[in-house]
């Protein structure tokens, strides 16, 4: 069992920088590679990034290539999302998952635990 708990999100103008964190808690930490998805109103949860266990690897969305950057602290039970260069289209609620790291995917539905999301909107 994973309990998962986003924060850092908030309400920024657009070409701003947020620093979203996820700290998890329960079962080991490295036995899970982690992603970001994010929700937009109206519409359905959709992979932002993910990370591998041991951090060595990273898969990103297209629409984010270059602009975000996911990374982990295993020694801090932590999984980090730097946001640079903000379009009001990045606005939503920003939720990290776990995945076993025996699969690695960008489905969210192969994801095993979520946290509560954060909000995140963006303003032109």
């Amino acid at each position: 069992q994973v309990q998962l708990a986003e924060s850092g999100g908030g309400s920024v103008q657009a070409g701003d920088s947020l620093r979203l964190s996820c700290a998890a808690s329960g079962s080991p930490f490295s036995s899970y590679n982690m992603g970001w998805f994010r929700q937009a109103p109206g519409k359905e949860r959709q992979f932002i990034a993910t990370i591998t266990s041991s951090g060595s690897s990273t898969v990103y969305t297209d629409f984010v290539k270059g602009r975000f950057t996911i990374s982990r602290d295993n020694a801090k039970n932590m999984v980090y999302l730097q946001m640079n260069s903000l379009k009001p289209e990045d606005t939503g609620v920003y939720y990290c998952g776990a995945q076993h790291w025996t699969r690695w995917t960008i489905r969210g539905d192969e994801y095993d635990y979520w946290g509560q999301g954060t909000q995140v909107t963006v303003s032109s």
